[in-house]
């Protein structure tokens, strides 16, 4: 790691270690990738402007996040699939994060359950929410997170219609892979990855997986997101997950500046 200069090297790295279909499932977007074109762009435009002579002696980078002291403005968001970039990755994440003072998000489609990272950290971290069809199972997510210490829940509101992600079509994306030449292949080309995935603590969705009748062995992330993802989703919704989630909750995926005053609103009133 001491010859990593900038994220490019980190992507680079990850490239090569990791088999092709994972790799391009947290490198790509949906369709044509034009908002992930656009959104590169945006970020790129953001430009630091210099003031000189001015006594820098004391600088910090320290705020905080939902009043959590952090020493830099950043935080690890959800990753779904994150153990399938290495093996046991979301706890692995957890441990980085918290050992720089930073938050981390677990995804509710992680490989590693809510229950196998609160066993394997010191510390409290957030947990993303997905509304699902099944309100059950839903309250029984949100439960989980409250007995494993979440401190914080992140609700995501704008993914209730999931995009088609060609690159995942085009490469079979299950979890675990499915047995193929080409992904015999391409796994025998990354050993460290193969060997990390076989001595993980697990292989599939570990929040879904075996908690709701039907998938108990659901492999594939679109087969889950198209039966269970809840396009009804409102206002009502997020004030039912209030009533019953008694910690800090904060909303994932608004975009416009409208939509924004009108969350601020009803968190006032």
């Amino acid at each position: 790691m001491k010859n990593m200069t900038c994220i490019e090297d980190l992507r680079q790295l990850a490239r090569r270690k990791v088999p092709k279909m994972f790799f391009e499932y947290g490198e790509a977007g949906s369709y044509s990738q034009e908002t992930l074109r656009a959104n590169r762009a945006d970020m790129e435009r953001i430009k630091l402007r210099q003031r000189v002579l001015v006594n820098v002696d004391k600088r910090s980078t320290a705020t905080t996040i939902l009043g959590e002291p952090v020493p830099v403005p950043l935080a690890l968001g959800p990753i779904g699939l994150g153990g399938m970039m290495h093996g046991d990755g979301e706890i692995l994440a957890c441990r980085a994060a918290q050992a720089a003072g930073i938050p981390y998000t677990l995804s509710t489609m992680s490989v590693n359950s809510i229950e196998d990272v609160a066993g394997a950290v010191e510390k409290p971290f957030w947990f993303q929410l997905y509304v699902m069809r099944d309100r059950g199972f839903v309250k029984d997510l949100i439960q989980r997170a409250e007995a494993a210490n979440c401190s914080a829940l992140m609700l995501t509101v704008d993914l209730q219609v999931l995009g088609q992600r060609h690159v995942d079509v085009k490469n079979g994306l299950t979890v675990p892979p499915e047995i193929k030449i080409r992904n015999i292949i391409d796994i025998a080309t990354k050993p460290a990855w193969a060997l990390s995935v076989l001595k993980a603590r697990r292989k599939t969705f570990g929040n879904l997986s075996g908690h709701v009748k039907g998938m108990e062995n659901v492999n594939s992330l679109a087969q889950w997101t198209a039966g269970q993802f809840d396009p009804t989703l409102t206002w009502k919704d997020v004030e039912w997950i209030k009533s019953i989630w008694p910690r800090k909750l904060f909303l994932k995926g608004i975009l416009v500046v409208d939509e924004f005053f009108r969350a601020l609103f009803r968190v006032l009133v």
